[in-house]
């Protein structure tokens, strides 16, 4: 006899909105109304950026993504275990969301290999294993009603945290968790969805294919910190995955954005 899964949320919201008071409340008051079990990972680039200047700290990225020596390790790290990640949980615990904060390195949940320096030397970045995250204490936090708040920080289990980006957790998270729930995943961020023109909001691109984000991509229509997100969405979806949204962060309770298919895999 086949068992139906139960359905779990898995939600990423972007550095954009964790910088904006106003805009993170509002999320944060949406996200505790969403129903059925739920994950939630939070980036926080644009206050780690903010606070490297402060620092005199060279902002680095190549491809969307951010270099990380060991200065800036330790500074995302403050920033993104730290100030964002409590800030988050204690204002979900407002909402009447019981949430608990937490890194890769906690429980063990998220392990990561770091990522070989060939053919660009990220640093202290690392690259988690679906396959390799902690289901059971995530399931078991999911069981109990208490919502698991991931900051985007990893280890790889020899003493040493990682940098990892929040699109990345959100995939391996989300692709572990298909195995025991009908999984869909949320990426939240500023913008309406993907977009053919970034400064036009009523340029929504509703639907995409992976050939159909290729011949994006090589029009220049996708580009920067969208084609990591479009690379982790697509796989998300191959590896089980039910469902992939890429939406402005007040727009998920109504789930309009750019609904990503899994169709024609083989294009991407």
């Amino acid at each position: 006899m086949n068992t139906i899964k139960e359905n779990i949320s898995v939600v990423k919201i972007g550095g954009n909105i964790v910088d904006d008071p106003d805009a993170l409340q509002a999320f944060l008051a949406d996200f505790q109304k969403l129903g059925g079990k739920k994950v939630l990972v939070h980036g926080g680039g644009v206050m780690a950026s903010k606070m490297a200047r402060q620092l005199g700290i060279e902002t680095k990225m190549v491809e969307g993504r951010r270099i990380t020596d060991s200065e800036t390790l330790k500074l995302v790290t403050m920033v993104y275990a730290g100030w964002i990640n409590k800030n988050i949980v204690a204002s979900l615990q407002q909402t009447g969301c019981n949430a608990i904060g937490l890194s890769g390195a906690d429980a063990n949940v998220i392990p990561s290999v770091r990522r070989s320096p060939e053919p660009i030397d990220f640093g202290f970045v690392g690259d988690p294993d679906p396959e390799k995250v902690n289901t059971s204490f995530i399931s078991q936090l999911a069981e109990h009603s208490i919502v698991p708040v991931f900051c985007a920080i990893t280890h790889d289990g020899n003493g040493s945290l990682l940098n990892t980006n929040a699109d990345t957790i959100a995939y391996a998270v989300a692709t572990a968790l298909s195995a025991l729930y009908q999984t869909t995943l949320f990426y939240c961020f500023e913008k309406e969805g993907v977009l053919k023109d970034r400064n036009d909001p009523q340029s929504l691109i509703p639907t995409m294919t992976p050939a159909e984000c290729k011949t994006y991509q090589q029009q220049g229509i996708i580009a920067d910190g969208m084609i990591p997100k479009l690379d982790n969405s697509f796989k998300a979806i191959r590896q089980g995955v039910s469902r992939v949204v890429i939406l402005h962060a007040q727009n998920l309770l109504s789930g309009k954005g750019t609904i990503l298919s899994g169709t024609d895999q083989s294009a991407y």
